[in-house]
């Protein structure tokens, strides 16, 4: 069952928790240092399933590790997701989680089809995410507070 009906096109957002200081190999991309806090990636889903599949895909615990972000999902404590449809933003997302103080661990980290420096940011607190998604209309995903200790069925 879709979790967002009719399959909409659109853009996203995952929060990732994490508790431990480590670095963690990123593809060919490199070595991402993480520390304790919140890593807010932002995605988007053209393809066929739209944003419901792309996020589904992204919350399940056994996938192969095919994009940058499942990287750093498959070492995070809990990851929450956001979506809106309609038009490609996750551009934008990235920018406006950037000017909100959002700090580069890994450039080049989500944006290899771009010229964004990166689309992944890292904040110590959750306020300013929490400020950014409501100013940004995103909505909810429903399968919510996937963590990496429990099973989640889908």
């Amino acid at each position: 069952m879709a979790t967002i009906p009719g399959n909409p096109r659109g853009s996203y957002l995952l929060v990732a928790r994490t508790t431990a200081t480590q670095d963690i190999h990123i593809g060919r991309l490199g070595s991402l240092p993480m520390e304790p806090g919140f890593y807010v990636y932002s995605g988007s889903a053209f393809g066929p399933g739209g944003v419901d599949a792309r996020v589904r895909r992204h919350l399940r615990g056994d996938k192969r590790l095919h994009w940058h972000i499942d990287y750093l999902l498959a070492v995070s404590d809990e990851i929450d997701a956001w979506y809106v449809t309609g038009a490609r933003r996750e551009c934008e997302h990235a920018r406006g989680l950037a000017e909100a103080g959002g700090k580069v661990h890994l450039a080049g980290f989500g944006a290899s089809d771009c010229a964004c420096t990166s689309h992944l940011l890292y904040f110590d607190e959750p306020e300013t995410i929490d400020r950014f998604i409501a100013a940004n209309h995103l909505r909810r995903f429903e399968q919510q507070s996937t963590k990496r200790d429990e099973t989640t069925t889908v």
